[in-house]
């Protein structure tokens, strides 16, 4: 797999930030480094990100090769691991702008919950936003980007490959 120059530096600065450490009952422990929370299997923190238009159609995308979790998988929520410093909608509203290129939306929680698997254990909470603006991808994290109902990304992920972990998410938004 090749990988672009930006590619590797966003990885490896990926793996260097600092990111916020909880306990079991979501409490802070501090920060650690992206890549040692990964290694030694602790519990993080993780915002997810469900971007529609007005329309109702919900973006799904398609994360790049270099991710170091689900590479090339398709996605149905913009997101990610809160900093140290930072709360989760803060962390939301930065992800969102990272990544998709939106910015200035109104964000309503909708959730937080437990993630436990074998790849990450984290505290997550679950947003939702309404933009028709254009969206600007992060070319070291997304390839590409479309509008689709949410019957069509459920139905799509029984046979393609989408991220487990927003799809849980996903499921939590729809139940509440």
């Amino acid at each position: 797999m090749a990988w672009s120059d930006a590619e590797v530096a966003h990885r490896a600065a990926s793996d260097a930030e600092r990111i916020a450490w909880v306990d079991e009952q979501d409490r802070p422990l501090g920060g650690m480094l992206r890549s040692e929370l990964r290694e030694r299997h602790l519990l993080g923190r993780c915002t997810y990100i469900l971007l529609f238009n007005s329309a109702g159609l919900l973006c799904v995308h398609r994360r790049t090769l270099s991710k170091a979790l689900y590479p090339g998988y398709w996605d149905v929520a913009a997101g990610g691991m809160v900093l140290e410093d930072e709360g989760y909608a803060e962390s939301a509203a930065r992800e969102l702008a990272e990544e998709l290129g939106i910015e200035g939306v109104l964000l309503t929680e909708h959730g937080h919950f437990f993630y436990d698997a074998v790849e990450s254990r984290l505290w997550c909470r679950v947003y939702s936003a309404v933009s028709d603006a254009p969206l600007r991808l992060q070319p070291e994290e997304v390839l590409e980007a479309r509008f689709i109902s949410i019957e069509e990304a459920l139905a799509e992920a029984r046979h393609l490959t989408y991220c487990p972990d927003s799809l849980v998410a996903l499921q939590r938004y729809l139940a509440a």
